[in-house]
C-alpha cells in the first residue's frame, strides 16, 4: 500500500497567467473559497508568462500572505505549453488541475473534477458543450479540429483543446510537453495507458479583457494534427511513416516506366522523343523514393539513440505486483 505524506498537497492548481491582472483578484478570492470548502490541502501555482500589467507584483501580493500561493516567474513571454509544463513541473499535489486565468473556468467546478479523479480515472477533461465563441473564428475550426483529434488518438472526447483539466500526477509528469502540443494532452496520455474521461462545462464570455486567439490559430492547429499522427503512430517507427510516400513514389515511378518501355519496344516509339517528360518525371519519382527511405532509416537510427542515450522506456508501467505487495493491498 502507497505511504502517506502529509507534506504533499492533495492538490496544485495550476494556472497560467499572461496580463490578467483585472481577473486576478476575483480568481485568487474564488479558489482559495472554494480549495477551502474541500477541505483538502492545496497549492495554487500561477506562472507570469512575462506579463507586462501588474500581474507579477499581484502575485507577490497573494504570496506575502497566503503560504498556498506559489509563483513562477518567466522572464519572457513563452506561451501557453512553456506555463502549463513549468506548472506541472512545479506543482508538488497528488492532483493536478489545470485551468485559464481569465475566468471563463469557473474555479467552482473544480471539485466535480477532484470527484472524478477519485472515482479511478487519470485525466478528466472539460468539454465545453454550449460554446459561446465566434461560430467561424473559433466553433467551426475547433469541431473539426477536435473531430480529427479524436479519430487519429483514439480518444473519445468532444473537447481537446480546453485548458481545465485534471491529472493524476504521475500520469502529466511522465508528459514533455513542447510546441503547442498542450492542447492534445489526453492523446499523450491515452498512448500511456491513462483511463480518460470529460465531464460537461459552462462556457462563458470572457469577463475581462480580450482573447488573443482567433482564426490565425487554425493553421497551426492543422500541423499540430499532423504532428499528433506522427507521434502517436510513428514514434518509434518512422520508417513506416516515410515508408508509404516511398511506395507510393516507386510504384508511380514502376507505372510510368513501364508505360515507356511498353511503347519503346512494342510501337518504336523513342523514348527521348515521345516520352521524355514521363522520363524525366519517373526519375524524379524513383529519386524521391529514395529520399523517403534514407530519410526513415536516418530517423530509425536516431530513434534508437534517443531511447538508448536517454534511458527512456518504450512503455510505461502502472505497478509491478508479487506475493508482498498483494498481501499488503
Amino acid at each position: 500500500m502507497d505511504s502517506y505524506d502529509s507534506s504533499v498537497p492533495d492538490c496544485s492548481i495550476v494556472v497560467p497567467l499572461y496580463n490578467e491582472s483585472d481577473a486576478l483578484e476575483e480568481l485568487y478570492d474564488r479558489l482559495t473559497k472554494t480549495m477551502t470548502g474541500t477541505g483538502l490541502s492545496y497549492e495554487l501555482v500561477f506562472v507570469d508568462d512575462g506579463s507586462t500589467d501588474e500581474t507579477l507584483s499581484m502575485l507577490k501580493d497573494f504570496a506575502a500572505r497566503d503560504s498556498a500561493v506559489v509563483i513562477v516567474e518567466f522572464p519572457r513571454n513563452f506561451g501557453k505549453t512553456a506555463s502549463y509544463a513549468a506548472g506541472f513541473d512545479t506543482a508538488k499535489g497528488r492532483i493536478i488541475i489545470s485551468m485559464d486565468g481569465d475566468l471563463q473556468h469557473l474555479p467552482e467546478d473544480i471539485p466535480r473534477f477532484i470527484d472524478k479523479i477519485n472515482q479511478g480515472c487519470d485525466v478528466i477533461c472539460s468539454w465545453r458543450k454550449t460554446r459561446v465563441d465566434n461560430l467561424f473564428a473559433r466553433r467551426i475550426p475547433s469541431r473539426i479540429a477536435n473531430w480529427l483529434a479524436s479519430k487519429i488518438s483514439g480518444v473519445d472526447i468532444h473537447d481537446f483543446g480546453g485548458g481545465f483539466k485534471a491529472y493524476r500526477a504521475e500520469v502529466i509528469k511522465e508528459l514533455r510537453l513542447y510546441g503547442d502540443m498542450q492542447r492534445f494532452i489526453p492523446a499523450f496520455a491515452a498512448q500511456h495507458g491513462a483511463k480518460i474521461t470529460e465531464i460537461p462545462i459552462e462556457n462563458i464570455p470572457r469577463p475581462h479583457g480580450k482573447s488573443r486567439f482567433g482564426i490565425s490559430r487554425t493553421y497551426r492547429v492543422f500541423f499540430d494534427l499532423i504532428t499528433l499522427t506522427f507521434l502517436l503512430g510513428y514514434m518509434t517507427r518512422p520508417l513506416h511513416f516515410l515508408g508509404k510516400a516511398a511506395l507510393a513514389n516507386l510504384f508511380l515511378s514502376a507505372s510510368i516506366s513501364t508505360y515507356i518501355l511498353y511503347d519503346r519496344f512494342v510501337y518504336n516509339v523513342p523514348i527521348m522523343v515521345g516520352h521524355a517528360p514521363l522520363a524525366a518525371l519517373a526519375a524524379v519519382l524513383f529519386l524521391m523514393a529514395m529520399i523517403f527511405i534514407t530519410t526513415g532509416l536516418i530517423g530509425e537510427m536516431m530513434c534508437r539513440v534517443y531511447f538508448e542515450s536517454t534511458g527512456k522506456k518504450i512503455y510505461s508501467l502502472r505497478k509491478v505486483y508479487h506475493k508482498e505487495t498483494l498481501a499488503t493491498d
